[in-house]
């Protein structure tokens, strides 16, 4: 009661009974809601890979078999076709094959129980927990400071990559500080002890963190290989560069960690700037400044230059206009002055004050007057005014 059924929501016609397809469709869609992905150990027979490259197969133990299909688009991931007997992990998909009524196993993945098989399956099975908490989504990627103050170093005191870090350190950025939390990376206590440093550093005021260990074999590297300390990376508060072992090693830190480096050379050089790269960069800024400082002042001269002569000649124009209604003007006034009129023989007559004499009443015997002419004035006297 209350839960699903074969024949729960089955469509079914006015007989009651339900075509085997319904069954059949029905039955996948109950199996692949009741099971999730899982890890299935078995033995490979009955090997068969088709023209199309899917591969078809079954695995089997002591007590039971099922029936397996890995397309195509997943086995171009594997190294080859499987060998008959070979023990496996798979990570499979239960489901029903309708046209045939038939129970079976959609295949996604295959790892060989032999030569580190079972590490495999345990880094493979960390990892898609990792990937279902959303742990291993680009998006939650932070970028690195370009400046760091203060770096926290988590890995071995003794080992090369503490050695590595300070050495690349100190030749790039003299100025910064590492703070060193201490762990072992290998061994049975390393997980543990890795979990508590990345804990520490959370209390610590620094601006990054690199974490990791120089190369070794699978088993050197396998606490960083480790879900907890995975999850532990994730959760530290400042940005992180995973740096473990060497260039074609990839672990689980470096999957979670906002920057993996290939080594913990490598993840200095990525964290720490260079003083030689930053100061030469500096001095080609300083040079393109003053290069373009001279060119917009020579540009500044050129315009005030061109600036210059416009002003020039437009004051020039204004000028001339001026003097042009300056002449004009003289010219009208000329034709105006009764000095024109003398220039052509008139004369005018004054007495001693100035006074313009116009009437001959005006003109009193034996009174002294001048008369203006052309180019000056000539003494006079009324002699006779009959």
């Amino acid at each position: 009661m209350g839960g699903l059924t074969l024949f729960d929501a089955a469509v079914a016609p006015s007989d009651g009974a339900l075509s085997v397809w319904q069954v059949t469709q029905r039955a996948r869609q109950l199996v692949e809601a009741g099971f999730p992905r899982v890890w299935v150990r078995g033995e490979v027979t009955g090997f068969k890979a088709y023209r199309s490259g899917h591969w078809y197969f079954t695995l089997r133990d002591r007590r039971a078999q099922v029936r397996c299909v890995m397309w195509r688009s997943d086995n171009e991931r594997v190294a080859g076709p499987l060998d008959e007997g070979l023990e496996v992990f798979a990570e499979a998909q239960p489901t029903v094959w309708e046209e045939r009524g038939e129970f079976r196993l959609t295949v996604r993945q295959v790892i060989p129980t032999s030569v580190g098989g079972a590490w495999q399956l345990r880094l493979e099975q960390a990892k898609a927990a990792l990937a279902r908490d959303g742990l291993l989504d680009p998006a939650r990627k932070r970028p690195l400071p370009r400046f760091p103050q203060r770096i926290a170093l988590v890995t071995s005191f003794d080992g090369a990559a503490l050695r590595d870090i300070v050495a690349v350190a100190r030749r790039r950025w003299p100025a910064v500080e590492l703070v060193v939390v201490p762990t072992r990376v290998q061994g049975e206590t390393a997980e543990a002890e890795l979990c508590v440093a990345l804990g520490v550093v959370n209390r610590l005021d620094v601006d990054l963190v690199i974490v990791g260990r120089g190369g070794g074999s699978r088993e050197d590297l396998w606490a960083f290989n480790s879900e907890r300390v995975a999850r532990a990376v994730a959760a530290v508060r400042a940005p992180t560069i995973s740096a473990v072992g060497h260039e074609t090693d990839v672990a689980l830190t470096d999957l979670v960690a906002d920057v993996r480096a290939p080594t913990p050379s490598a993840a200095a050089e990525t964290a720490i700037p260079d003083r030689e790269a930053l100061a030469a960069l500096v001095h080609g800024l300083a040079r393109r400044l003053a290069a373009g400082l001279t060119g917009r002042v020579e540009l500044g001269a050129q315009r005030l230059d061109r600036t210059g002569d416009r002003l020039s000649a437009v004051l020039g124009a204004r000028v001339e206009r001026a003097r042009a209604r300056v002449d004009a003007a003289e010219a009208a006034l000329q034709a105006l002055s009764p000095l024109r009129v003398l220039a052509r023989g008139y004369a005018v007559a004054r007495d001693p004050e100035g006074r313009v004499l116009r009437r001959v009443a005006q003109f009193l015997p034996d009174r002294p007057f001048r008369l203006t002419v052309a180019d000056g004035d000539v003494p006079a006297r009324v002699e006779d005014r009959t």
